[in-house]
């Protein structure tokens, strides 16, 4: 259990490592923000790739094959970061990452619930939270005061891949084996009847916590620069950070609570932190009351983006098999990284092309009000469905 999510945290960790260092990219190699949102789509879409078509594979033939090569790749990506001198290279180890973690998410996730069902479903939501945290904000401290920082942060993740590898490689299965596994690598959206229910409350949840999670993590270091006027890339690593703290410890302070508690929750506190930040950008004067409001806005946001990734899986796992559950996790990440690259890119465009940084970061914010509410709505009136088929069961009897 520890190991599979340490290495789920070192990977989500790694997938946001590279956000302080796009202000130093872009500095030496002279590309727009647009450059910067596309290498993080160029990410997300090789995650959904992966995830497509090897998200059910370790149902077939194990977590452990499965999670070794996705180690290997990751490994072989740190080294294409260490060695990258333009954006052509910068992409093909975003690529290579997204590959990696897309094809370990599910079975790294289907492996902590094979062990332990309650416990690897928290984890499951907890760790790539303070993966991601941890990944931001210390590439950023590592970038701002240690020698090499555009190879620095790559080599000591390539160190920890490889003996996580060696971990696993020295683990027993957790799953036994079963035919299929060529069939399993062709997409298909294809769902257990008994997860369509709660998948349907689940996805509009979760891709609009995510689509959050790529505002902070394409436009955050910029939006920091514009409002604080500083250059230091520890700022630049800092909101994603702040956002992914509050989301991790929302994650252990609701583990109790019930699934659509936690998603009403998570609805509630993405509008109200989506509408302070729209407030605290709106003004663009980068005063302290701007910043204060800014990083406010954020964690309060986070406590959405916790709520709503646990509240999804926690709805939607326990409905179905343990051979079931690896394909059933890689389509829920499915939705999540199409949230996270497909509205950030969009946004990038904007960037240059539309109103600039601080309208875009504002109608960004509105936009996921707006997703929010839709996601409300239907939350409600599947609430609402269940209590009327309840009445009438308890008519009839």
């Amino acid at each position: 259990m520890a190991v599979f999510a340490s290495i789920l945290m070192s990977l989500l960790g790694s997938s946001s490592a590279p956000t302080p260092l796009y202000a130093i990219y872009q500095q030496h190699w002279g590309f727009s923000p647009i450059t910067i949102t596309v290498v993080f789509g160029v990410y997300a879409v090789a995650v959904l790739s992966a995830l497509l078509f090897f998200g059910k594979l370790s149902d077939h033939v194990g977590r452990r094959p499965v999670v070794v090569t996705a180690l290997v790749v990751q490994v072989v990506a740190m080294a294409v970061f260490m060695g990258a001198s333009d954006v052509g290279a910068l992409m093909t180890a975003r690529v290579l990452q997204g590959l990696s973690v897309g094809a370990a998410v599910g079975a790294l996730g289907a492996g902590m619930l094979d062990i332990h069902p309650r416990r690897g479903g928290f984890l499951n939501s907890f760790a790539p939270m303070l993966g991601t945290a941890s990944g931001a904000i210390v590439s950023g401290l590592i970038v701002q005061y240690l020698p090499t920082p555009t190879r620095l942060v790559y080599a000591i993740l390539l160190v920890v891949f490889a003996l996580q590898a060696l971990a696993v490689l020295a683990m027993p299965e957790t799953v036994s084996r079963k035919p299929g596994a060529r069939a399993s690598m062709i997409p298909e959206f294809k769902l257990p009847r008994s997860a369509r229910a709660g998948v349907a409350i689940a996805v509009p949840v979760m891709f609009a916590v995510w689509s959050m999670s790529g505002l902070y993590g394409a436009l955050g270091p910029s939006i920091t620069r514009a409002l604080t006027h500083s250059t230091s890339v520890v700022w630049g690593g800092l909101p994603l950070f702040v956002l992914a703290v509050s989301a991790a410890l929302t994650t252990v302070t609701l583990r109790s609570a019930g699934a659509r508690s936690v998603m009403l929750l998570s609805i509630g506190t993405l509008i109200l932190g989506a509408a302070i930040t729209v407030l605290a950008i709106g003004s663009g004067d980068g005063g302290t009351g701007s910043v204060i409001g800014f990083f406010v806005g954020t964690a309060i946001a986070g406590i959405g983006f916790g709520s709503g990734f646990q509240g999804g899986i926690r709805l939607v796992i326990p409905q179905v098999e343990a051979h079931e559950r690896a394909g059933v996790l890689s389509l829920l990440y499915v939705v999540c990284y199409v949230g996270l690259g497909l509205p950030a890119i969009i946004a990038g465009v904007l960037v240059v092309h539309g109103g600039g940084l601080i309208v875009t970061s504002r109608e960004y914010s509105i936009t996921l009000i707006v997703l929010a509410l839709v996601a409300l709505a239907g939350l409600l009136r599947n609430g609402r469905r269940n209590r009327n088929r309840l009445e009438a069961q308890v008519s009839e009897a």
